[in-house]
């Protein structure tokens, strides 16, 4: 229909399948997303904000710069990138009007970052990332966040848990006195070492998809200028599912699938568990830290694990 609009945004297309075999319209997604701005807006306030995108006919896109077409009022956050050595206009999605013209926009995926645009430097929560083998139930994920659960436990710490929307799960830990993304990068690595070393016939550190064996990978590379899919983010997958949060005592049961565009907004009903089941900010625990720091950070072990398969073939050859 024509000349609709919501919260001053016109909206266009609302009848168009959202991407192919999505089984769901661009009006399921501006309407979903409307119904739970008032959960979701918090958990991406005043964070740079990256999203996937869906246009007809072409492929899918992660955006990080703002288009020129881009409204005055939608907040802005720019960020220099150390990589592409460029300013990086991020959109800031801090109301409901602001998320509305992101749905009419296609952006399906929410991937904010792990810290404020007013502080950087540091992250407000350590995050795990469990990732089951490819066609293995989501059961095995839950079991890896149980063991990443049971290590945070014997620190003192505690997390919430969420579906990641697509097969894996997500624990967040939220973060007390501003540690330093080194310092947080370093815990993690240790708290997935202890992880592994609780269950090895179920989770694994290893980075390269070829050495893990089966088992439930245990990343911890959410560090630093990476970033995160939100809670009650929809996902780019048949049906539209989207991140949920779960209770622990829950996780095991959880069907990831049963949580869509269609379904959430009516599961959540007046609530918001992400911020109900979220633990107070709190310390990293020292030692943590301290083993965390003499880990290898696993992207450098695998990019010389490259360079040194590189050199066998050419050697070879």
């Amino acid at each position: 229909m024509a000349g609709e609009e919501r919260d001053g945004v016109p909206l266009t297309n609302l009848d168009q399948e959202l991407f192919d075999g999505a089984g769901a319209t661009k009006r399921d997604l501006v309407d979903y997303l409307d119904a739970v701005h008032e959960r979701m807006v918090p958990a991406l306030r005043d964070r740079p904000l990256s999203v996937i995108r869906v246009r007809p006919g072409q492929p899918p896109f992660m955006q990080k710069n703002l288009p020129k077409y881009t409204p005055d009022w939608v907040a802005r956050a720019d960020v220099w990138a150390d990589r592409s050595r460029r300013m990086v206009s991020y959109g800031l999605c801090n109301d409901r009007r602001t998320l509305v013209w992101f749905a009419n926009q296609r952006a399906v995926e929410y991937h904010p970052g792990l810290a404020l645009h007013t502080d950087w430097a540091h992250p407000t929560h350590l995050i795990m990332d469990l990732d089951p083998p490819e066609g293995e139930p989501f059961r095995l994920a839950a079991q890896a966040a149980l063991l990443v659960r049971e290590v945070l436990t014997a620190c003192g710490m505690a997390g919430a848990a969420k579906t990641s929307g697509a097969k894996g799960a997500h624990v967040f830990v939220p973060l007390a006195d501003g540690p330093a993304h080194d310092d947080v990068a370093a815990a993690t690595r240790a708290i997935a070492a202890r992880a592994e070393r609780l269950d090895p016939a179920l989770a694994t550190t290893a980075f390269i998809v070829e050495q893990r064996e089966g088992k439930v990978f245990l990343d911890s590379t959410r560090a630093g200028g990476a970033t995160v899919v939100s809670a009650y983010s929809p996902r780019l997958r048949p049906g539209v599912p989207v991140s949920f949060p779960v209770p622990w005592g829950s996780l095991e049961a959880a069907v990831p699938t049963d949580y869509t565009v269609h379904t959430a907004a009516a599961a959540l009903g007046s609530g918001d568990p992400w911020a109900e089941l979220m633990p107070p900010p709190q310390r990293l625990d020292p030692g943590l830290v301290e083993e965390g720091h003499t880990i290898p950070i696993a992207r450098v072990v695998a990019m010389h694990e490259g360079k040194r398969r590189a050199r066998e073939k050419r050697a070879e050859s």
